[in-house]
């Protein structure tokens, strides 16, 4: 039995059941992990019989509409836009002619049209002008007299320019300046102060007026004959809830109160 008291830690031999301090192992190697570790590598590597394996590439994209790059099988040649060899095109003969076809355009060669070529109708040179000028002459022998003109000038009806006036304008009227001499300045006089005598008003004060020192007699109202004069009680006021109260009451009643959410204002 250990005697009572508060028990202190030891680092000497006595607290452990051998004499002396004794080796979990005595005589055990040095041991590397990594040499180990390696070993086993080159055991494992020993019994691949080829290569090391390497993934493929993945899927090739294709680098335009309509490539066949990446594809398994390759380009398909019923889809080719190339054109199938032909046969070369010979335009079928002429029909049989009975006359030879005329050669020109027709503009400067005689009897080369369908039709017969037209007569020659000889035309004067100066033919409008002549007929023009017996046209003018015949005219002017119908007329009888000179051509009418009026006296006065035309006007329209609206003037282009609307500040047009026939009249002359009166002449300018010069306004003569005259000649203010500069008074000297003199300050505002100060605002007057109230004092007992008034004098800075603008009324003059008030003449005083005598009052009798007498009682002033009440009016006696006659209470024959006529009631006193009661208001009728008006509506009583009583406690009212506030519009938050109601709206909490509404939303949060009986069936949702679990699962009613808590609203802040």
């Amino acid at each position: 039995m250990l005697p009572g008291g508060s028990k202190e830690m030891s680092n000497l031999q006595a607290g452990y059941f051998d004499p002396h301090f004794v080796r979990i192992f005595e005589g055990e190697g040095y041991v590397s992990l990594n040499q180990l570790r390696r070993r086993r590598m080159m055991e494992e590597a020993k019994k691949n019989l080829g290569n090391a394996f390497f993934p493929s590439s993945g899927d090739k994209k294709p680098c335009g509409v309509g490539s066949y790059y990446g594809t398994i099988g390759g380009p398909v040649p019923f889809f080719s836009a190339q054109t199938k060899p032909r046969e070369k095109y010979e335009p079928p003969g002429k029909n049989m002619y009975t006359s030879p076809g005329k050669k020109g355009t027709g503009y400067g060669y005689a009897n080369i049209t369908i039709g017969k070529q037209f007569p020659h109708s000889a035309d004067f040179y100066d033919a409008p002008k002549l007929n023009y000028k017996k046209e003018n002459e015949q005219h002017h022998k119908l007329l009888k007299g000179t051509p009418f003109k009026l006296n006065l000038y035309p006007k329209e009806y609206f003037d282009t320019n609307p500040y047009f006036v026939e009249k002359p304008l009166p002449p300018i009227r010069k306004t003569e300046k005259k000649e203010v001499f500069p008074s000297p300045f003199k300050p505002s006089s100060p605002g007057k102060k109230a004092g007992g005598m008034k004098a800075g008003t603008f009324d003059p004060y008030p003449s005083h007026s005598a009052d009798p020192y007498t009682a002033k007699v009440s009016k006696q109202t006659s209470t024959k004959g006529a009631a006193i004069f009661h208001p009728p009680g008006g509506p009583k006021s009583r406690p009212i809830k506030s519009i938050m109260t109601l709206n909490v009451k509404r939303a949060l009643n009986m069936k949702n109160y679990k699962t009613a959410s808590v609203q802040s204002y």
